[in-house]
């Protein structure tokens, strides 16, 4: 069975893509992904600061849109990228177990917050992060931080950043492991690690088929 599936182009998505298909083939081998690649508007909009986003469709719209054209039969998305609400005629069938939720400070090799001298740049688009780096290394500042994971991490190569804060599952997914690295205390973005599986409303192949998937925590009944 061929599955046209709607995702993000970037490495990143595509890694996440292939991760699902690795899960779900545990149950149905036959099953074939197509992935439908797409720029998103937040893949095309680098100017726009992430701090002020809330939980739209910034990152998903141009992929909901095919979902609901029937032009792919599955979207995957970041989970902690959903819409909320999701766009009518659009439900989940599942959303993973995913992996390490962190957040993590990448630094350049040999690099620690020790050595970082004051007023050091570090790279991040989230408050919240930014919070987290200032508690454990007062005195450092911070610029906003958009792009791939890839471009992100360039900016310690050229030096425009001393430090770049990402997702530690964008960093496992990318094997990435080797990065000097320091996982970030405190609570993390909603849903951070794990992926959604978004399908049309009704579509109860779909739904029935990624439910051997589906972590979602089920809904007590109402007493």
């Amino acid at each position: 069975m061929k599955i046209v599936v709607g995702s993000r182009s970037s490495m990143l998505a595509q890694a996440q893509l292939q991760e699902v298909h690795e899960e779900i083939v545990r149950y149905s081998p036959q099953l074939v992904f197509e992935p439908f690649l797409v720029e998103t508007y937040g893949d095309l909009d680098q100017k726009t600061s992430l701090r002020s986003l809330d939980r739209t469709d910034f990152f998903t719209r141009e992929i909901d849109q095919l979902l609901l054209e029937g032009r792919c039969r599955i979207a995957i998305h970041s989970a902690k990228d959903l819409p909320e609400p999701l766009p009518k005629g659009i439900v989940l069938a599942a959303m993973t177990k995913g992996v390490d939720p962190s957040d993590s400070l990448v630094l350049r090799a040999g690099e620690t917050l020790e050595t970082l001298p004051k007023g050091a740049l570090i790279a991040t688009s989230c408050v919240r992060r930014e919070e987290a780096v200032a508690q454990l290394r007062p005195g450092l500042t911070f610029r906003d931080l958009r792009g791939t994971i890839q471009k992100r991490l360039q900016l310690l190569e050229t030096g425009e950043a001393d430090g770049v804060v990402v997702a530690e599952a964008a960093l496992i997914r990318l094997q990435l492991h080797h990065l000097n690295r320091i996982k970030l205390p405190g609570a993390t973005a909603r849903h951070q690690g794990r992926l959604a599986i978004a399908v049309r409303a009704g579509d109860h192949e779909m739904l029935d088929l990624f439910a051997k998937i589906d972590f979602r925590a089920p809904i007590s009944p109402s007493r």
